[in-house]
């Protein structure tokens, strides 16, 4: 497009190509908002201040939105002097005036009446990956987009109300975005693929993908918007063997069928679940200046039991029935979910499943059966290869003892899971910036070597895999001798799951963390095992880490804190302030899903786009919560959304400047057959307390699911290992054997701790 003239001035800025040519790798993170009567202007500029863009966006036609991006790129003077003419030709009708300064779009909505522009308006940093500075949201703003002659609509009854609810989305809770790092997908990901940032945002963890749908579609960049990532992320440094690094603890809610706790059950048609939430642990030497010369990451995930069951929110049950629901009769949408899975993981897939095998009146187990069949169901198809690896272990049963051997037992599942998927390991070189990037990682950043990409990656940066020094794979030593490592990929992930997937499941992922962050460890050089005991302060460490994350993901979903009850005993808590506590928790668990669910569901909704207001049709407030998948309105690709309370939330313009109501949106000042059960607790209460292309093999569907039988004996807990090609099955097996190195399994009974792990595909 041509230069931005200077509104009635027929002085044009010079339609010139600017000296600064291009690059792909140039990113804006700070602009200058400006109106005029007619139009508002974007100043966006780079942190170098070499790199100026202006953004024109019409304020005269209040229902459609008409952006225009200057091609041109100018210098700070250039930029200054087309401010200048356009204030010079709008003086009549009150100049250019300033409005506010801030850091990115968050996107454009519109509900009855007119276009919104939100913004962020304050940031702070949360951490840094390999140089790329990643952000927290302090501050947004909502600004109409036409000026007061034009807005007729915007303090309509109904406006308002659509208003106030989308702003009581806190994106200053739990939200993060980053400029030049793809933070939206694991660091693997960003390794083998480097697709644009169009595609980038459309993925499950872009949770304004929605709200940015309009500028992106108009401008085909993204320069002018953030990706915004829903979940937890914490960086600390960490002092081990003499030695300084970088624990980055990161968890990805996905957007689809995403919301509040009983409001968004099971699986839905497509096969998304519900609290779907990635989790990635990197660990890297902590360098005062550059880049880390090596790096690890390692990813699991959890998320809701791919089935077709829910529970009614009840203010007079605590504790409301399960619906099991047998609509999908050859479970589709459970097979869809796994395909999605190895999509994104490759294989295998690991399930652990933590919910009740036995209870006195039928409860989690109804799920649980199930679950069993349909993983039977389905790998009745799959290859050996690719086989769905289903365990089983009540977590809630084995807790009755004391909570280090729950741990224990857990930490050593993990390790065997971490043989199966393997982690991602690279050396990264000294010579790239950290301004280098979208173009992170390439060729120049990966030292030279040999290896194989990722079978699930297809898109991969053939460049990226050349790596330094010999390929002799031996492992590093604590000596620092780190140029004999080649890299290393994960294939496949752990998918863990409780009723909630929240409390039990927290529990799980700790002990995963933890054996996790042994491996990191050992093959950065800075360990000689692979082993972290429970009793090391890097286990305490990591425990406030996941016990943070558990009660932040909580709080998304739930609307309480976790049941942390095992972190509370592992630290040797008073057990009356454990019980306390817990049945604090338990109430404003309660009081959150009777009360507050269906507001808070309701906003997600329209945050993510899945009901979008039309004139003449029923109000989303008219609406049950969940007839989004009913044909009252046009739904966006994504299903479901966030949303909880906060003090410091959106701010809301209007063209008087008024503020809104809702204190938790602040205005800007001027400037089939059903099977029934009752849910039980994530753990007793009786007791204790922030791309990514996809990837896509290029793997048909009948491929995916092999010939496979499972475990006839539903009641019992049994065990399964590996012996060369083949299989063999034992019941009621001592869980020692998975910390050892061989293949063999002890057919001894083991009364107390026994489980299952079930590899259908040995028959």
């Amino acid at each position: 497009m041509e230069p931005i003239a200077a509104e009635n001035n027929s002085d044009n800025i010079n339609n010139k190509e600017s000296s600064f040519q291009f690059q792909t790798s140039t990113y804006m993170q700070k602009f200058r908002l400006y109106e005029t009567l007619s139009n508002f202007y974007m100043i966006g500029r780079n942190k170098s201040r070499t790199y100026w863009r202006v953004l024109k966006i019409d304020r005269l036609d209040p229902s459609e939105l008409n952006i225009r991006e200057d091609s041109t790129i100018y210098t700070e003077s250039e930029c200054s002097e087309l401010l200048r003419r356009v204030h010079e030709g709008n003086i009549s009708t009150g100049g250019l005036k300033f409005v506010t300064t801030c850091y990115g779009i968050v996107g454009f909505i519109k509900f009855l009446g007119p276009y919104y522009l939100l913004l962020i308006t304050k940031r702070r940093r949360i951490g840094v990956i390999c140089g790329h500075n990643v952000y927290a949201v302090l501050k947004s703003e909502m600004i109409p987009l036409p000026n007061s002659t034009v807005n007729s609509s915007i303090n309509d009854k109904n406006e308002i109300r659509y208003k106030k609810l989308l702003c009581s989305v806190d994106l200053t809770k739990d939200f993060f975005f980053s400029y030049s790092y793809h933070v939206m997908r694991s660091l693997q990901k960003n390794l083998c693929n480097n697709d644009p940032d169009q595609i980038l945002y459309e993925t499950m963890f872009v949770w304004n993908e929605f709200l940015t749908r309009g500028i992106r579609k108009h401008l085909k960049n993204t320069l002018w918007t953030v990706a915004l990532v829903y979940g937890f992320f914490k960086q600390t440094t960490l002092s081990v063997s003499g030695r300084d690094l970088k624990l980055t603890l990161i968890a990805r809610r996905s957007r689809h069928y995403a919301g509040t706790r009983y409001l968004k059950r099971g699986v839905n048609e497509k096969g998304r679940v519900a609290n779907d939430v990635e989790t990635e642990q990197i660990v890297f030497e902590d360098v005062s200046d550059g880049l880390p010369t090596q790096i690890t990451s390692i990813v699991q995930n959890r998320g809701s039991i791919p089935l077709f069951w829910s529970q009614e929110t009840s203010r007079l049950n605590i504790k409301p029935d399960i619906i099991l629901s047998k609509k999908d009769q050859n479970y589709e949408a459970t097979r869809l979910h796994f395909e999605n899975l190895v999509e994104r993981y490759g294989n295998p897939i690991i399930i652990l499943n933590l919910i009740k095998t036995q209870e006195k009146k039928p409860r989690e187990s109804i799920l649980r059966q199930e679950f069993a069949h349909v993983i039977d169901f389905i790998n009745k198809d799959m290859s050996e290869e690719t086989c769905l690896r289903f365990l089983h272990w009540d977590l809630h049963k084995h807790f009755r003892s004391q909570a280090t051997n729950v741990l224990l037992l857990l930490g050593k599942v993990a390790a065997y899971a971490l043989t199966l998927t393997g982690s991602f390991y690279c050396r990264v070189t000294s010579t790239m910036r950290p301004d280098e990037c979208t173009a992170w990682p390439s060729s120049k950043n990966i030292d030279d070597g040999d290896m194989s990409p990722p079978k699930y990656c297809d898109n991969v940066n053939e460049g990226a895999y050349r790596l330094e020094g010999n390929h002799s794979g031996d492992n590093n030593t604590a000596n620092g001798n780190h140029s004999v490592k080649p890299p290393t990929f994960q294939r496949g992930v752990l998918r863990t799951n409780c009723i909630d997937c929240l409390d039990r499941t927290n529990v799980a992922q700790y002990a995963y963390g933890l054996a996790a962050l042994g491996y990191q460890l050992n093959t950065l050089g800075v360990k000689d095992t692979p082993k972290i005991d429970l009793d090391d302060p890097l286990a305490d460490e990591l425990m406030v880490f996941y016990e943070r994350m558990g009660d932040t993901l909580a709080h998304q979903y739930s609307g309480s804190a976790a049941h942390n009850k095992v972190f509370s005993e592992r630290r040797g808590q008073w057990r009356a302030a454990t019980q306390s506590q817990e049945f604090f928790r338990t109430l404003q668990r309660y009081y959150s899903n009777a009360y507050m669910d269906a507001q808070k569901q309701d906003a997600i909704n329209l945050f993510l786009g899945n009901f979008q207001p039309q004139p003449g049709k029923p109000a989303l407030w008219e609406l049950d919560s969940n007839q989004h998948y009913g044909s009252f309105f046009p739904r966006s690709l994504s299903d479901g959304s966030i949303l909880r309370q906060s003090e410091s939330p959106m701010s809301a313009r209007n063209d008087k400047q008024e503020k809104l109501t809702n204190s938790t949106l602040p205005n800007r000042s001027q400037g089939a057959s059903n099977g029934h059960s009752e849910s039980s607790p994530e753990i007793s209460t009786c007791g204790r307390d922030i791309s990514y292309s996809r990837y896509t093999p290029s793997m048909p569907q009948r491929q995916l699911f092999g010939q496979v039988q499972i475990d006839r004996s539903l009641g019992s807990d049994n065990i399964c290992s590996e012996h060369g090609d083949g299989f063999s099955f034992s019941n009621f097996v001592d869980i020692d054997w998975l910390s050892s190195a061989g293949n063999s399994c002890d057919g001894e009974p083991f009364e107390r701790y026994f489980f299952i792990f079930y590899n259908p595909c040995m028959f």
